[in-house]
């Protein structure tokens, strides 16, 4: 604890005086390092199941998801998916949405930085957490359960990484928990890239086959579909993660030139996903036969979610926030919950999913709330004035302020089921949150053998079959449609957009930047404070 402690004091520069005031004090309830790592079942608590506190939050910029201005809204209020607009004096704040909706975040953005600090100090607990599981090997050379629960925080950290490197794309890479000035220097993403695959593929062999998402010994842990996955997305973007000089789009590999070996087993990037894809296949995953069970309240049951949060009101502290900001404070308050009246569904969406036409996707009602609202016993929501509350879609904007309607615009998140017990504001609920689910596994699989040369049609066609959508051909545009129909609100859209080259303010009504068709805001800014240390560059453009 000392070591991340001085660490993070001095690599992310978060020094405070209760900072300092914390590193001198001397705790009396604390466990001394002898006596938390000496036994099996201490190392057990204290070095494994401890660190899957940081994959949910309760704080702003904490957690995968669930919580506001970290990796979620990154990936997500950046795209043409979704928007927080601005409502006279609710959602400006400091233009801090706007920004993100128009590419214009900068280089001194409080939330880009505070995600930064997030994923770092989660990697360097995974770092101590392995220097005590490797000191307790050598004294227990041949402890079959500890070689386990080590490839286990290997795959932890390598998630984390790829969650840095997807945001920033130069990031450090090290494997100490109190590593030297030269350890921090910021490397080309494709090292970061090739450190994560070569730590995957190498603990596949040790890693649990057991399911994450349903209760047991595993629930919520890192186990072999749960690295399949990754592997899976990694081998889909390698054309991006290998192209170190982003802003120069003629520069960038092509997936069939970069090569696997898996199991002495040759592939090209796309055949690789496809490998993956199927392997998860092979470990049971299947579609739920409805589309809205993984976000169900009592989602642990689903046969679809591979990786996720797990969530209980009364046992955990962390937050889904998502439900409670995005609906009107009159539709919460008949729900017995609370709102904050946010984010919506952007013009772009609307328009994928066919709304206001004869082809609406079955998904968008389990999807958005749009129209009129109704409470558990189908009785209308109302407005303070007495009249039905209804939702506007058409008339969103990034800016609503002084519109007649502009507490009531936007179509809103509805995608989890609402628990009528949830607990702070409706922010505690008993629905895991999804992090990784099957029905991705087979939309990467179509991807990848479309741009292999091979036809997708069959994995395309099984997600739209369970909601019985039409029979599609699965093109690259199909593809990406279908991408946001089945994964909206689930924080890969940023991902999915800047793999298939379509990431920049163009889907804004804001003029797109100077440079910005190069690429240069497909990554975030380094932080000043890691760059002020490091002697490192910006990355190009900003």
């Amino acid at each position: 604890m000392k070591h991340i402690s001085l660490y993070i004091t001095a690599f992310l520069l978060l020094a405070c005086t209760a900072c300092n005031k914390f590193l001198e004090e001397d705790p009396t309830d604390r466990i001394p390092d002898n006596e938390a790592y000496s036994t099996e079942g201490e190392l057990y608590r204290n070095a494994v199941v401890s660190l899957y506190t940081m994959v949910g939050g309760n704080a702003n910029s904490q957690g995968l998801q669930g919580t506001g201005r970290g990796v979620y809204d990154l990936n997500t209020f950046t795209t043409d998916e979704a928007i927080m607009p601005t409502r006279g004096a609710d959602w400006y704040d400091g233009g801090f949405w706007q920004d993100l909706f128009t590419h214009q975040w900068g280089t001194s953005n409080g939330a880009i930085d505070a995600t930064w600090d997030y994923l770092f100090q989660a990697i360097i607990k995974c770092n101590e957490s392995l220097e005590h599981i490797n000191a307790f090997l050598e004294q227990h050379s041949n402890n079959d359960n500890v070689a386990k629960w080590q490839a286990e925080v290997r795959g932890l950290r390598a998630m984390f990484y790829f969650y840095a490197m997807d945001l920033y794309g130069r990031v450090p890479v090290f494997t100490k928990s109190a590593p030297d000035m030269g350890d921090m220097k910021l490397q080309p993403r494709s090292t970061t890239f090739n450190f994560i695959r070569n730590e995957l593929l190498d603990i596949l062999p040790l890693l649990s086959h057991s399911r994450s998402n349903k209760h047991g010994e595993y629930y919520g842990r890192f186990t072999l579909p749960v690295a399949d996955f990754l592997l899976a997305k990694l081998a889909l973007n390698a054309e991006v993660y290998c192209h170190d000089n982003w802003t120069n789009a003629t520069s960038r590999p092509n997936g069939k030139d970069i090569y696997w070996t898996i199991y002495d087993n040759k592939m090209n990037s796309w055949e690789a996903a496809v490998y993956f894809c199927d392997d998860i296949t092979n470990h049971g995953y299947t579609l739920d036969y409805y589309f809205a069970q993984p976000f169900a309240v009592n989602n642990e049951n689903s046969d679809e979610n591979i990786f996720i949060i797990p969530m209980d009101k009364h046992l955990y502290t962390n937050l889904f926030i998502y439900l409670f900001r995005s609906r009107h404070y009159n539709h919460a308050a008949a729900l017995g919950l609370n709102g904050e009246n946010g984010s919506s569904a952007t013009i772009e969406a609307l328009n994928t999913f066919g709304y206001g036409t004869d082809n609406l996707d079955p998904r968008f009602m389990s999807t958005y709330y749009a129209g009129e609202v109704f409470d558990y016993d189908g009785n209308p929501v109302l407005l303070d004035d007495g009249t039905p509350l209804i939702y506007e879609p058409w008339k969103v904007t990034l800016d609503v302020s002084g519109k007649p309607w502009e507490k009531t615009a936007g179509a809103r998140m509805r995608k989890y089921e609402i628990d009528p017990t949830a607990t702070k504001d409706g922010c505690q609920s008993d629905n895991d949150i999804v992090l990784f689910r099957y029905a991705d596994v087979l939309l990467m699989k179509a991807e990848a053998l479309v741009r292999n040369g091979y036809n997708g049609d069959e994995p395309l066609n099984e997600v739209r079959g369970r909601v019985n959508a039409p029979y599609r051909t699965a093109t690259l545009d199909n593809i990406l449609a279908e991408r946001m129909l089945e994964l909206a609100w689930e924080g890969w859209r940023r991902n999915d957009m800047i793999r298939f080259g379509t990431f920049t303010s163009s889907h804004t009504d804001h003029p797109q930047l100077p440079g910005e068709a190069n690429g240069y805001t497909t990554v975030f800014p380094i932080p000043g404070k890691v760059l002020a240390l490091t002697g490192d560059s910006q990355n190009p453009g900003y």
